[in-house]
């Protein structure tokens, strides 16, 4: 028993040598690497309605290999001629995915260390301020869409609204989505604890899946979720209640002590969440 194991022992040390004088260094970084890259793909996919495409184009190619197998050869070539202009055929279908995905690489924290960033403290102010006023116009039934600008830059949205650059508070969000105030049509953008821009045009949500009785508020901030890491703050005009977008996934009628959990979890501790520490995010 004891010759046998030693057996083993010497026959896993042969071959780790055999493949160190096979294996370079700089061979299994790139290993890594690219295993990294296609988990965070996959990743990233899960969490979008790509997933349901995916399965389809798994579904393809398992019909396309059977029809080699069983030589059903008009199938075969179809398929196969389908496949050839697959590049093409997925940069059509995850255009969207693609370029949020794009966007999250450009603005990752390496192109983002010359950009002045708010403190935790500013960040927390504004959170309690939107909590507050949300709270108010939810009693009051006055629709507004807040979008808390990330990473990923929404200058693109800014620019279609109001410049504001003020600093934030219950009275002035309120004020902007007052029924008479110029500014209450559109969203609220909020970037590092102030208020960017106001009046903004955002784009909607192209989800079917999402209920048939939600309005153009809740699908503009589904969609600013789905193409950014922006977290939107909807009102509904018609009930009151309070929603998150988040992700592509929209939360609904959120009291106001959840409101303020979600948002201090999305906008300050974001980053420690699989870390499970507590330390301010820098978005």
């Amino acid at each position: 028993m004891i010759e046998t194991a030693r057996d083993v022992f010497r026959l896993i040390v042969g071959v780790l040598l055999s493949l160190r004088q096979t294996i370079a260094i700089w061979d299994i970084i790139d290993i890594l690497i690219i295993a990294y890259l296609i988990y965070k793909i996959l990743s990233f996919m899960r969490r979008t309605s790509a997933s349901s495409v995916i399965k389809g184009i798994v579904l393809i190619l398992v019909v396309a290999w059977l029809s080699n197998v069983l030589r059903l050869n008009v199938m075969a070539y179809i398929l196969n001629q389908t496949l050839q202009m697959g590049i093409i055929v997925l940069i059509i279908l995850f255009q969207p995915e693609l370029r949020k995905l794009f966007e999250q690489v450009g603005s990752s924290s390496f192109s983002n260390i010359f950009r002045k960033r708010g403190g935790f403290e500013n960040i927390e102010a504004s959170i309690v301020s939107v909590v507050d006023a949300c709270a108010a116009m939810s009693r009051s039934k006055t629709g507004a869409i807040i979008v808390f600008e990330r990473k990923v830059g929404l200058n693109d949205y800014a620019v279609t609204g109001t410049t504001v650059d003020a600093a934030i508070s219950t009275e002035l969000i309120q004020n902007v989505f007052f029924l008479n105030s110029p500014l209450h049509d559109g969203a609220l953008l909020v970037r590092d604890g102030r208020l960017l821009a106001a009046a903004c045009m955002l784009p909607l949500s192209n989800n079917i899946n999402l209920n048939r009785d939600l309005g153009m508020r809740h699908r503009a901030g589904v969609g600013i979720s789905e193409r950014s890491d922006a977290v939107a703050v909807i009102i509904s005009e018609q009930s009151g209640a309070v929603s998150v977008a988040v992700d592509g996934m929209l939360k609904r009628h959120l009291s106001n002590e959840t409101l303020g959990k979600l948002l201090r979890s999305e906008l300050l501790y974001a980053d420690d969440k699989k870390t499970g520490k507590k330390k301010p995010a820098r978005a």
